[in-house]
């Protein structure tokens, strides 16, 4: 395989050479994480300096490929990078201890943060198939759990069904910790699943993603478990959050900002009578994290462009009451919104 990343990245600075060493950034410039490691990209390629825990499996990814794993020696690798006029560093996932080695070795720095954001936003073709496969897993996953699904379990025993299935399917760990809310706890956007048990009439929101070949996937979905005749003004509020979700896909264009997409499913929002129950924003940039580059919110700027992956996750809640949330993960391909989540219904499912 050909890891361009490292080439991307020093293509939009203005540096000799680029220094990452957190763990996703080292994924995004190599494909290979490892504790302790960082890689150097410069204009003759990319290096990865790694110890003897990962050294042989590096070399094995590596074969035949532009990046050279090698041993890290501290002495040798900070005397390359003082001889760099300019080297570019993410001073945001750079710690203190670690600038400060790299200042008093020489090490003449400069922060990339934000093109180190632009260029991750953009998502390559083999990043895309990544994501596709953690949203179908998420998908297949959720749809094994709802036979599952009895009266009397308790939140945190949904939870740990849904993630057995990820990892059972394949996914290499969470995204984050998944979100189970039965009822009123719904209306906490970030709920703390719990031991709440599960009764005859509950909503449940079910927030959740897993992660493959570093990159994650990010869903949500809202339903009934039984229908106790109580629900109306849930349902009403329901479809709501449907229209606004479906009016995203179907209005958001390349070309237009962050703020501009938020507005799509604010507004509509507004006009039905939920815009002071929609709380957040539309939706976050999804990639090697769950939260990065672009923000889809009443602040966001950037210009949304195809291969770019965010969520679609308008909600509303009442506090104290319910609370409603539909989110995929999704992408622009020739100007357009497509969907990673093509296997679970968006429409109220009632078990």
């Amino acid at each position: 395989m050909v890891y361009t990343n490292g080439k991307k990245v020093l293509g939009l600075v203005d540096c000799d050479a680029v220094y990452v060493s957190c763990e996703f950034l080292l994924r995004y410039i190599t494909g290979f994480e490892a504790e302790n490691g960082f890689a150097v990209v410069d204009e003759t390629g990319t290096t990865l300096y790694t110890d003897k825990r990962y050294i042989e499996a590096a070399e094995k990814l590596f074969q035949g490929s532009d990046v050279t794993p090698v041993l890290y020696k501290r002495d040798e690798a900070l005397k390359r990078l003082a001889a760099y006029n300019r080297v570019g560093i993410s001073y945001k996932q750079t710690s203190h201890s670690e600038y400060e080695t790299l200042a008093q070795a020489g090490v003449k720095t400069v922060d990339i943060d934000k093109e180190l954001a632009q260029a991750m936003s953009v998502k390559n073709e083999w990043e895309l198939s990544c994501i596709q496969k953690a949203c179908e897993i998420a998908e297949e996953a959720f749809l094994a759990l709802l036979p599952e699904i009895k009266e009397g379990m308790t939140e945190t025993e949904v939870a740990a069904l849904l993630e057995y299935g990820m990892r059972k399917l394949g996914a290499q760990g969470l995204a984050f910790p998944t979100i189970v809310a039965f009822g009123a706890h719904a209306a906490v956007p970030h709920h703390e699943t719990g031991m709440t048990k599960l009764r005859f009439g509950d909503e449940i929101l079910i927030d959740f993603g897993c992660r493959v070949d570093g990159y994650y996937s990010d869903i949500t979905r809202t339903f009934l478990f039984g229908d106790d005749g109580k629900h109306d003004e849930f349902k009403k509020a329901y479809q709501a959050v449907l229209t606004a979700h479906e009016l995203v896909k179907e209005k958001l264009v390349g070309g237009m900002t962050g703020k501009e997409a938020d507005a799509i499913a604010r507004e509509y929002l507004k006009s039905a009578g939920y815009g002071d129950q929609f709380t957040h924003s539309l939706g976050h940039g999804i990639g090697l994290n769950v939260h990065e580059s672009p923000s889809v919110s009443p602040m966001g700027e950037s210009e949304l462009k195809d291969g770019m992956v965010f969520s679609d996750e308008p909600g509303v809640y009442f506090a104290g009451e319910f609370g409603i949330r539909i989110e995929d993960t999704i992408t622009l391909q020739n100007g357009k919104v497509k969907s990673f989540m093509s296997k679970t219904d968006r429409n109220l499912i009632i078990l």
